[in-house]
């Protein structure tokens, strides 16, 4: 589990939940359920994470006290 901030909401546009990880730009991930939502965040922050240490692009530190993705 990462510890980074996760915003889970409803998007009536997207028809679906959204999860989006602030901190990380452009880590949004969308799924039916609320539980689907979060499970897909929490793989696109790993992927996220992956890619910029391979890309060797700055990893923001995840803000104090946050333990959710």
């Amino acid at each position: 589990m990462h510890k980074y901030e996760v915003v889970l909401y409803w998007s009536d546009d997207d028809d679906a939940f959204v999860a989006e990880a602030p901190e990380l730009p452009g880590c949004i991930a969308h799924g039916d359920t609320q539980a689907s939502a979060l499970e897909n965040i929490n793989d696109a922050v790993a992927l996220w994470l992956d890619t910029a240490r391979e890309f060797g692009d700055p990893i923001p530190e995840p803000r104090r006290g946050l333990t959710t993705a």
